[in-house]
């Protein structure tokens, strides 16, 4: 049942997202970040639906991503990136208002949301979402400049190729998106992770093994039981928290993991 619900979240709001692509941001050809972006530059200059160049687009970043990152997570990607491929064969680029401003916000809130629940139920839509966690796991990049960076590579090509307003527009959605999906996801790029397992040194090696980050080892006892556990402390960035997730779950799928917004990080940080 957990399977099930996961596909049908991942599901509903990939569609959700080829909605908004659809019949929000397309119809005024205000684009969205990264690679997505880069796909629907493609379908709105060549014949070929901007959901097919999704795919196209994607496939060696997420090849990439199955030998780094994990296949779970991969897997979980590639239904999404196909699920809203096809929707956005079926649903029509038409405009719901014809207001450019209105559009790149609610295009930008409603593709935000989407993104965001995506991410939750630990999957994404292919592009910068894998090479931010390809890049965090075992290089110090700073990750926010170089997303920053890569979009800012598509509003460029939006203002040259289209104009310069409508870049404004794409700027503005890209913005916005970005906002939605941190208060769905999570609202802080950095995290403390604090985990309670009775597997402690197993945890403890597969976090280092698959992180740049250290952990923090001390002794605990259950309150109610008496058990001798150990607890797990870290800070993480917001990109690595569902890779994180998982491979808790792997190794203690009985483990208590809490997560929490940390308002600042002093000391040895990397911060990707």
């Amino acid at each position: 049942m957990n399977h099930l619900y996961k596909y049908a979240v991942l599901f509903v709001f990939s569609i959700v997202l080829g909605f908004a692509f659809n019949m929000f941001l397309l119809p005024h050809e205000v684009l969205t970040g990264g690679v997505t972006g880069l796909a629907m530059v493609f379908g709105l200059l060549s014949p070929i639906n901007a959901g097919i160049w999704l795919v196209i687009l994607n496939i060696p970043i997420l090849i990439i991503g199955w030998m780094k990152v994990g296949k779970e997570f991969i897997w979980n990607s590639i239904f999404s990136v196909f699920t809203t491929s096809i929707s956005m064969q079926y649903i029509p680029v038409m405009k719901i208002t014809d207001d450019a401003l209105l559009s790149a916000v609610f295009g930008g809130v409603i593709a935000g949301i989407s993104i965001g629940f995506i991410i939750r139920f630990y999957g994404s839509t292919g592009g910068f979402d894998v090479i931010g966690l390809v890049l965090t796991q075992k290089r110090d990049i700073p990750l926010g400049g170089l997303i920053f960076g890569l979009n800012s590579i598509v509003v460029f090509v939006s203002g040259f190729i289209f104009a310069w307003d409508l870049a404004l527009y794409t700027m503005a959605s890209i913005y916005i998106t970005g906002i939605v999906i941190d208060r769905v996801h999570t609202r802080h790029i950095k995290l403390n992770l604090m985990v309670v397992t009775n597997r402690g040194q197993e945890v403890k090696d597969e976090l280092l093994g698959n992180l740049i980050r250290g952990v923090t080892v001390m002794d605990g006892q259950g309150g109610y039981s008496n058990t001798e556990r150990k607890v797990l402390y870290t800070v993480i960035s917001r990109y690595e928290l569902a890779i994180v997730k998982s491979l808790i779950s792997s190794v203690d799928p009985k483990a208590f993991v809490s997560v929490s917004e940390t308002v600042e990080v002093v000391g040895n940080f990397r911060r990707s």
